[in-house]
């Protein structure tokens, strides 16, 4: 689960800009600069993870086109942050300027988006997900392999009428 991690870095980094507007305090706005570049690191890396899943789908299928959608957009906010984080890296104390807030608050907004993408992808289409994985399989530290039901999940639980 790599993708949590820009997810939270990036985030948390513009709560760490409002709060320096707010308060005018510059331990803020050191702290999002350095989330920021560890956000970007961990988004290119979550990237390569993400694009070798994209290659494995199915042409043609809703999941591949979510998938290109997610990855895109997801490229995108990396490079926006990226760009917020240079014009933040000279300033003293990193202070942001308006141009790199409006970039990491553009991010954000834009990352709600691709984020949610993300989760129709892993949730409701199941893409990376086990093919064994159900409320009943073993912990993934044991060789044991899982027990899956031939019955598809909507025979096992219908909907009510």
């Amino acid at each position: 689960m790599l993708v949590v991690f820009p997810l939270g870095l990036l985030a948390t980094s513009v709560v760490f800009d409002i709060l320096y507007l707010s308060s005018a305090n510059l331990a803020f706005p050191t702290v999002s600069f350095y989330m920021i570049a560890a956000g970007v690191i961990g988004g290119l890396l979550a990237a390569i993870f993400g694009f070798i899943d994209w290659l494995a789908l199915p042409n043609n299928s809703r999941s591949r086109n979510l998938g290109a959608w997610h990855g895109i957009g997801n490229f995108v906010i990396v490079v926006i942050f990226a760009v917020s984080w240079l014009l933040r890296r000279d300033n003293p104390n990193f202070v942001p300027g308006s141009t790199a807030l409006l970039l990491a608050f553009a991010g954000v907004g834009l990352a709600l988006f691709t984020w949610w993408i993300g989760g129709e992808l892993v949730y409701r289409l199941g893409v990376g997900v086990d093919p064994g994985a159900n409320v009943n399989a073993p912990s993934s530290l044991t060789n044991r392999t899982p027990v899956t039901s031939s019955r598809s999940s909507v025979e096992q639980h219908p909907r009510p009428r």
